[in-house]
């Protein structure tokens, strides 16, 4: 019986083929992965401080002839300005009467409140110190589910202790203490413990992408972070006026892509959309006949591509005027009118 013919499998005896490509070994795979944490930390280590409040006396804390104490807590934040603007978690510094920054030299300062929204769980406290290096926001539009990410704050009061994971999921929502669901945040299993509140989840190029705020007990590695395009708009707002100025229509929601047929079909200049998750009884979204799984992907003349998107059209000057509310629901675009109320 005849041997078969090499060259009917296209194999030519006289080419050259190149090797086989051995993998790298393990050890150059773990130095680029510790090269990657370490820069991070390096870039944004010096921009981490620690946090410490303390709040208004307790009755119930107060020994029998003595006056109460007053209630402290600690947490962690970032400068994001030169000139000493700290971003940190609302639920770290609301209610505090006097608020102590520790720099990552070592330094002390006393901070002073510029605002606080537990609506987003996030606030803005000022300090004056020279030479501060701030912390770079980041666009948390680009990252991605699997994407490497350090976590870098003061858990238990060990100060700037270091933890990295990866992207769990993106587009969660997380309830507020007002109990307010906040859209759009991060799932990471970056390790987060008490006091990490406020500090940044930062990439390896050093860019903040979120502020740490939650993790889930006794669950490990579910934790979650403010998204960094919701916190630049929130900053700027407590920076300009001291809180947020919104307004509502009354749903909650969760940014999806859309496929490339649909954007097609329907002419839309983005690929993505805000879904409804539920419809508040009584809200503006209900008058107006928004329905649960419609897609928001107008509001007025603005696209909207996400919840970064629909949160910065609910400004405080549209509530009480009528604006057109464009939404998918099916295969069907609808345009409803809604009227934004101040929330």
């Amino acid at each position: 019986m005849p041997l078969p013919d090499p060259n009917i499998h296209g194999l030519d005896d006289d080419a050259e083929y190149p090797a086989p490509i051995d993998p790298p070994p393990p050890e150059t795979l773990l130095d680029a992965y510790s090269r990657a944490v370490t820069r991070a930390v390096d870039l944004v280590g010096p921009s981490v401080v620690a946090i410490e409040v303390k709040g208004p006396a307790s009755a119930r804390r107060a020994r029998p002839g003595r006056p109460p104490r007053p209630e402290g807590g600690s947490g962690s934040g970032f400068v994001f300005t030169p000139d000493g603007f700290i971003l940190t978690n609302s639920h770290v510094v609301h209610g505090a009467e006097s608020i102590a920054v520790t720099l990552a030299d070592g330094g002390r300062r006393r901070a002073d409140l510029i605002g606080d929204d537990p609506e987003t769980d996030l606030a803005v406290v000022r300090i004056e110190a020279p030479h501060l290096v701030a912390a770079r926001l980041g666009d948390s539009r680009r990252i991605r589910v699997g994407q490497l990410v350090v976590a870098i704050g003061n858990p238990y009061g060990f100060q700037a202790t270091v933890t990295a994971g990866v992207v769990s999921a993106l587009g969660r929502s997380l309830r507020a203490a007002s109990g307010r669901l906040i859209d759009n945040v991060i799932q990471t299993d970056a390790a987060l413990n008490p006091g990490n509140s406020g500090g940044p989840l930062v990439t390896t190029d050093g860019d903040v992408v979120g502020v740490n705020s939650a993790m889930i007990l006794p669950a490990q590695g579910i934790c979650f972070a403010i998204a960094a395009n919701t916190v630049s708009f929130v900053a700027a707002q407590l920076m300009s006026h001291g809180r947020v100025r919104r307004s509502r229509i009354g749903i909650g929601g969760e940014s999806i892509p859309l496929s490339r047929r649909v954007a097609r079909y329907h002419r839309l200049t983005v690929e993505s959309g805000v879904r409804v998750l539920n419809v508040q009884e009584g809200s503006p979204a209900a008058r107006a006949g928004v329905e649960a799984g419609d897609v928001i992907v107008a509001f007025g003349e603005h696209v909207i591509g996400d919840i970064d998107d629909l949160q910065a059209e609910l400004t405080a000057q549209v509530a009480g005027v009528s604006r057109s509310l464009t939404v998918l629901r099916g295969v069907e675009r609808r345009t409803l009118e809604v009227v934004p109320e101040e929330g």
